[in-house]
């Protein structure tokens, strides 16, 4: 089924301990899409993008079926450009440089040939672009939203609007407490159920995500890596993965849901093995399926007599 994404598409420059990878590929909707595309194309994009943006990138962007009809080519401009550095831990992070160049203008325009997209993926941009974007769609059949503090803390009256128009609603835990003023993440997503999503998943980082849908849960693990170098753009993979397995299978039952959470654990498993995104520029679809069936084994025992 068709999908739309949009976001921000950024030339990120980014430190960790293991490295640095000076303007890379970044932003939401490019991590959302890429990770999409391997599961339904083509995947549909609205955003812009600054002169600077390489040529090459767009090459791909096409390449991998990423319909570019939406993205706003500001010649004159300059390209959203981040520029974070990361503790030891990867946990937490400190931005050096945050130069939103033609970002700071975004007006998105959804095309008419986009209007009547079934599934939409909203990434992290401000709410009232959020919300502009629903506003010219057609009656889509599920609408995916996520956020960030930064737009809890400066625009929390507009993004209590947008969450009463989606359907699912992807956040950290950090961020599930601060929206929901409970500590307790089980508490969390029913208070933000109780806003307008009836689906919410809270990612947890290194020990998986929570998945609530109405009045079910289900509990995904973590895929258990050796190896972290970037967990830039982890959360938007998951996310892209997410709502491409379920454009792809049209089934947004809680079984379904289900398959899609790991699926997109499984594709953020891929991105923090390398910076930007290289870790998911080239996956074939049978290490994704092995990845996804090795998260099955890890996670599944049979039941025992006490």
């Amino acid at each position: 089924m068709s999908l739309l994404v949009v976001g921000s598409l950024a030339l990120d420059t980014i430190e960790t301990p293991f490295g640095k990878a000076e303007r890379t590929l970044g932003g939401s909707a490019t991590f959302i899409s890429v990770a999409a595309s391997y599961f339904t194309q083509p995947v549909r994009l609205v955003g812009v993008v600054g002169g600077d943006f390489p040529k090459k990138e767009l090459e791909y962007f096409e390449e991998r079926e990423i319909d570019l009809e939406g993205l706003q080519i500001k010649e004159d401009g300059k390209t959203f450009h981040w520029h974070g550095k990361y503790d030891y831990d990867l946990n937490t992070r400190e931005s050096l440089v945050t130069e939103l160049n033609v970002f700071a203008d975004f007006d998105p325009i959804v095309p008419e040939s986009f209007q009547k997209s079934q599934y939409l993926c909203l990434g992290n941009i401000h709410p009232a672009l959020q919300k502009k974007v629903y506003e010219q769609m057609q009656s889509p059949k599920l609408v995916v939203a996520d956020t960030m503090n930064f737009w809890i803390d400066g625009a929390y009256d507009e993004l209590l609007e947008v969450l009463k128009h989606i359907n699912v609603f992807i956040i950290n835990d950090s961020e599930a407490r601060e929206i929901s003023k409970e500590a307790n993440l089980f508490k969390a997503a029913k208070k933000i159920q109780e806003l307008g999503p009836k689906i919410v998943i809270i990612k947890k980082g290194e020990h998986g995500a929570l998945l609530f849908y109405e009045n079910e849960l289900f509990s995904a693990p973590a895929y258990p890596l050796e190896s972290i170098y970037d967990p830039t753009g982890a959360g938007d993979s998951f996310a892209g993965g997410f709502i491409g397995y379920l454009a792809k299978t049209d089934d947004i039952s809680f079984e379904n849901m289900k398959r899609a959470v790991i699926f997109g654990s499984t594709i953020a498993s891929f991105c923090v093995e390398k910076f930007s995104l290289e870790g998911t520029r080239e996956l074939s679809h049978l290490k994704i399926k092995d990845r996804f069936n090795e998260f099955t084994r890890f996670s599944t025992f049979e039941p025992a007599e006490l």
